[in-house]
């Protein structure tokens, strides 16, 4: 029992929260550079890290079966985190982009040339990345290194578009500029209402999948010992595998159906 409170100690140690997190907020106060020492650990290697902390937990205190069940869940539901984590990220990165092309409409509407305004705006953007790729599209619209398929490719797109179609007929950017800006606002918002939408199915969902364990939770409270029962015997082991893959297939559709709902 010793030995498992360990391995749950050390996993909770690694888990990319805490360190990560501060980290993080240290990199936005110093504009992305980051300090020479190791590097970070990719987060591809956060699942595998999980699955083998869990695999080796469920090991020392049960049967090879739940430690292999415990490792694929454990892994599965890093991935599901680190996943929603990238999408909060590229929310940043648009509104970073929203701020940064507010900025260079309103320069270009005060009459200062294309690079000094491009200039002002990457200075404003909060997000390198974005700040860089908005620059790249205004100096060098035609290299097409902006058209890879995510919203923060279209908008900039769209913004490389507008330079090389101002620069052949001499229309006004900052209007074609504020109207990305707009889409990109409107975007959000539209983003935002349905995540309000969806959150009770959401809510749902999440309740139904803790379901299975009240009721383990209550089997023992009674002295039925459902555990034991799934553990030790051939007919509660395939139970036990049929459920924990019912139960994935289960959060998997209805994390599809809240994803595409949000599209």
């Amino acid at each position: 029992m010793t030995a498992a409170l360990l391995l749950v100690a050390v996993a909770a140690l690694l888990w990319p929260g805490g360190a990560a997190l501060r980290r993080r907020r240290l990199r936005r106060l110093t504009r992305g550079h980051r300090p020479p020492g190791r590097p970070a650990l990719p987060p591809p290697a956060w699942p595998a890290l999980a699955g083998a902390a869990a695999g080796a937990g469920g090991l020392l205190v049960s049967t090879p079966l739940v430690a292999a069940l415990a490792a694929a869940v454990a892994g599965a539901g890093v991935r599901a985190l680190l996943r929603q984590r990238e999408g909060r990220r590229d929310e940043e990165r648009l509104d970073a982009l929203a701020d940064a092309l507010a900025a260079l409409a309103a320069e270009l509407r005060s009459g200062r040339p294309l690079e000094a305004a491009t200039a002002s705006a990457v200075t404003v953007c909060a997000d390198d990345g974005s700040g860089a790729a908005l620059a790249r599209a205004l100096r060098a619209p035609g290299s097409g290194a902006e058209a890879l398929g995510t919203d923060l490719d279209r908008a900039l797109t769209r913004v490389a578009a507008a330079v090389r179609l101002s620069e052949r007929t001499g229309c006004s950017l900052a209007a074609v500029v504020g109207a990305v800006e707009d889409d990109l606002r409107a975007r959000r918002r539209q983003r935002l209402e349905l995540r309000s939408a969806t959150a009770g199915p959401r809510a749902s969902a999440a309740l139904l999948a803790g379901l299975p364990l009240l009721g383990l939770a209550m089997g023992s409270g009674i002295g039925a010992d459902p555990w034991a029962v799934l553990t030790t015997t051939v007919a509660g082991q395939v139970l036990l595998v049929l459920g924990v893959a019912l139960e994935a297939a289960g959060l998997s559709w209805s994390a599809r159906l809240v994803r595409r709902a949000l599209r």
